[in-house]
């Protein structure tokens, strides 16, 4: 049985975990926090809780495989259920759109809040958006590749994506499918997930859309979104699966003829013996502080980050309305001007979008009776900018509540948290971003930087700054190719 140790608790580190441990290894998980997560972490203050990494969950089914892994149905240990409205959209002239779930439902929403015509595009294009995931997710999403030849593997679903104008720019073809410039805006928002601006990015991401309008945005029943994590790292460890909490891992050991990846040496000077090391901190961090004698990969050098984000943790004391969902999306009067900012001249957004979301209006353990837990995000640049953050945070976070209050949410502040991009990076997010390397197209697929590098033989990446990318689905499918890498115990 040979040994494998996994660097990071967080979620792509629980998927490898997890599938290793059923296929039959030793697992090692080293942490250095004292919970399991990562950035899917939690924070409790003055009797609030806050979820301090993503707050919106797609895709459940790519957390019932690697609990499915060491034996456990994710109905016994993460029930969820499905938020519907999945968001509550709010457009600057006032008006609002839900993304209901369920086809029939979200078309009559369309029907009644835009137009016929636009109703009956919505048809079309959930059967483009099913077809596109049908065919991208298998052979391009959940797929190690060794090259970029690795796409000529299978030619018939890469002329397929390319029919289905897959390689096309996103923000155009959403446009040629509805007229509605506020739809528009709604079923293209979602590639600022990978870093880029609707008319930039690649309309394969429109499977981000999919995943959340179409298939549909959960909770968890109690916990939050630290369930996930919690529920994984249980799971396995009751599978075998060792945990050591507080680890600060110094160095990946090689050996010094082969160069293979023979341990993790802690800053108590400790090495931890392993056959092989799953490494998912952030990937280019890794290089720098864990591999100093390995140059980073071509791939890294001069690689494009994903802008930023400033992020709110706020309790309020008082409620918000009922017309108020778990997900409030808030769009600026401004569009492709914002996103010119942001991505090009890395700067605020001079009308910026916003994301709401509030855990206390589906749980109210979230915070104490007649309060709100609130999670207020903006987008804004990485640390490539000039902006100093020390001064700017505070400008920013007043801007917020200014915000929060014209838009009528509760604002007595009773706790705060605000994380900006100096934050980000204390945590260990190169450039200073949650978001890693954005998904252009030279940063895609096989032209991502890969999970393996044959200079050190044995270690095995994964996360958001390998394959396949960032978002909770991504990484969790990035721990089940580097346990695929790894392979099954001889």
């Amino acid at each position: 049985m040979s040994h494998i140790v996994v660097i990071g608790a967080g979620l792509a580190g629980l998927s490898a975990a997890c599938r290793l441990t059923g296929n039959g290894h030793e697992v090692t998980v080293l942490e250095r926090g004292d919970i399991p997560g990562g950035r899917a972490g939690q924070l409790r203050r003055d009797g609030f809780t806050f979820d301090t990494g993503p707050s919106v969950l797609t895709m459940p089914d790519l957390i019932s495989d690697p609990l499915a892994a060491v034996g456990v149905d994710i109905k016994d240990v993460l029930p969820m259920h499905r938020l519907d409205p999945a968001y509550r959209a709010k457009f600057a002239d006032g008006s609002t759109i839900h993304v209901r779930f369920g086809h029939a439902e979200m078309r009559e929403e369309i029907r009644r809040t835009c137009s016929e015509t636009d109703a009956a595009a919505f048809d079309d294009f959930v059967v483009w958006l099913r077809e596109l995931y049908r065919v991208e997710m298998p052979h391009f999403i959940d797929h190690n590749f060794d090259s970029p030849l690795g796409l000529l593997a299978n030619p018939k679903a890469a002329a397929k994506l390319l029919r289905m104008g897959a390689f096309s720019r996103l923000g155009p073809s959403i446009r040629k499918r509805f007229k509605d410039p506020r739809l528009q805006r709604l079923f293209s928002f979602q590639a600022l997930y990978a870093g880029l601006a609707p008319e930039s990015a690649l309309a394969l991401y429109a499977v981000i859309t999919y995943m959340d309008s179409i298939e549909g945005v959960w909770f968890p029943n109690s916990g939050g979104m630290h369930a996930i994590p919690q529920a994984l790292a249980d799971a396995a460890e009751k599978a075998g699966t060792v945990f050591r909490y507080s680890q600060n891992c110094t160095e990946i050991v090689r050996d010094s003829v082969t160069g293979a990846a023979t341990g993790v040496k802690l800053d108590t000077g400790e090495v931890v013996a392993a056959d092989k090391v799953v490494c998912t901190v952030d990937l280019p961090v890794a290089y720098d502080t864990l591999l100093p004698t390995v140059d980073s990969p071509k791939r890294l050098k001069g690689a494009n980050y994903s802008p930023s984000a400033v992020v709110w943790h706020v309790g309020m004391r008082g409620l918000p309305g009922p017309e108020v969902g778990h997900h409030n999306i808030h769009f600026g009067h401004e569009w492709e001007s914002s996103f010119e900012a942001l991505l090009k001249k890395r700067q605020m957004m001079p009308d910026p979008s916003r994301l709401v979301t509030i855990p206390t209006v589906t749980d109210a353990s979230f915070a104490p009776a007649g309060c709100s837990s609130l999670f207020v995000l903006e987008p804004s640049p990485n640390m490539e900018s000039d902006i100093n953050w020390v001064t700017e945070g505070p400008r920013i976070r007043d801007g917020l509540l200014n915000f929060l209050a014209e838009q009528g949410y509760p604002t007595e502040v009773m706790t705060e948290e605000l994380v900006t991009p100096l934050e980000w990076a204390d945590q260990g997010m190169q450039a200073g971003t949650p978001f890693s390397l954005a998904h252009t197209f030279a940063q895609t697929g096989p032209f991502r930087p890969s999970n393996t590098d044959k200079r050190v033989p044995g270690l095995v990446f994964a996360g958001s700054g390998t394959v396949p990318g960032v978002g909770v689905p991504m990484v969790l499918i990035s721990g089940k190719l580097a346990a695929e890498r790894i392979g099954k115990a001889s």
